[in-house]
């Protein structure tokens, strides 16, 4: 397996760069970039021209991800070319939010195998639910497929979000990628190192992913009353203080919930995923070094019982925009901690999303996570 990488800083005067790519003569390219870029008609118009017989996915971001660290307002393509694994590229219509299941089981059938061996998802960001995603998704293919990726990011406005296939750019629509191959080797990690505070909550009222009451009152003034001076900056300050999911019986599922939205007039709030009607919800905060800390985890269970592989591998971060919110300026750090724990033979990309997809912490079963670095390992064995 062979990787090169350019990063387009401004899209007119760098798509000379991705000359340097087609000499690789890829199968895949991933782009991960600036939404101002993906609206541009050029981006794509470019990518078909030096890449006419690869298959290019990607979606924006808030913040990409590259080896050198975190940047910003640019387009970080990566090429991909396979020496042993085969793949498919497949895309679903998403017409609403309550559409997101559908959806999923759409792209899923159209990836579903008998040879398939792990997935790679992106979902346009904002009118979606993306646990109802994945769900649609294992009702097609089984709760032991692997499948991981994101939701893509528009730098935290949550206005407008776009994902790339060989179709386009759209605003509409979600795209995977099936993997096939007896010599892939595909794992994944995924952890955040969130610290709970205040009570539990009882959700008293919700639909899927919309929260309208806790403990009896509007989630929205419960919400507020938390957040103090910071609920001035609603939804964007919602990013630094999510949710933990807890059972009826009060048990942590490992799961953490980013609030997209609000609504003044009824006082619910817009999660990400799927709430548990019959649980509760506590608040979550957290600092830089809990964060590397998370990321460190993920990333070394990544690599477990990895073995040897053939030529470079590839390491897909997607992590929330909430880390890199609460991280500042030191937001490079965790990714420095993933490649130094994952080598100097492993390529970086990805980027900083509304929402990650994978299995949870030493799990088997894929779900949406907020507020966690999750990590796709991409490589061939030897």
């Amino acid at each position: 397996m062979k990787i090169a990488q350019v990063v387009l800083n401004n899209l007119a005067g760098d798509v000379e760069k991705l000359k340097e790519l087609a000499e690789l003569d890829p199968q895949l390219v991933l782009v991960f970039g600036f939404t101002e870029h993906f609206a541009d008609p050029a981006l794509h118009q470019s990518l078909r021209i030096n890449f006419p017989h690869a298959q290019c996915v990607g979606c924006t971001t808030a913040g990409e991800i590259a080896p050198s660290g975190v940047v910003n307002h640019t387009s970080v393509v990566t090429a991909i070319r396979f020496e042993h694994t085969g793949f498919k590229v497949a895309t679903a219509p998403l017409d609403s939010m309550e559409k997101s299941f559908e959806a999923g089981a759409t792209l899923a059938s159209k990836l579903k195998s008998p040879a398939l061996k792990a997935v790679l998802v992106f979902g346009q960001g904002v009118a979606i639910n993306g646990s109802g995603m994945i769900e649609g998704m294992v009702s097609e293919l089984g709760v032991g497929m692997p499948i991981t990726g994101g939701l893509a990011g528009d730098d935290g406005a949550f206005v407008k979000t776009f994902v790339l296939s060989n179709e386009g750019v759209s605003t509409d629509h979600i795209v995977g990628v099936g993997f096939e191959g007896e010599k892939l080797r595909f794992s994944h990690g995924s952890f955040g190192g969130w610290k709970p505070f205040g009570p539990t909550r009882k959700v008293t009222r919700c639909v899927g992913n919309i929260l309208y009451e806790l403990d009896g009152e509007p989630a929205l003034d419960v919400y507020k009353r938390y957040l103090g001076d910071y609920a001035k900056d609603l939804p964007g300050s919602g990013l630094l203080f999510p949710f933990e999911m807890l059972s009826d019986a009060r048990e942590s599922l490992g799961q953490i919930r980013t609030i997209l939205g609000v609504n003044e007039a009824d006082g619910s709030l817009v999660l990400a995923g799927v709430i548990n009607p019959d649980g509760y919800l506590r608040l979550m905060h957290a600092h830089t070094n809990d964060l590397v800390d998370g990321a460190e985890t993920a990333a070394n269970s990544t690599i477990e019982n990895m073995g040897e592989v053939e030529g470079q591998a590839l390491g897909l971060l997607v992590s929330c925009v909430g880390r890199k919110l609460v991280m500042g300026g030191r937001v490079d750090e965790e990714v420095e901690a993933v490649q130094d724990i994952l080598g100097d033979n492993t390529v970086l990309c990805g980027f900083y999303s509304n929402g990650e997809i994978c299995p949870g912490y030493q799990l088997e079963a894929c779900s949406l996570h907020n507020q966690t670095m999750t990590i796709t390992y991409l490589a061939e064995s030897a």
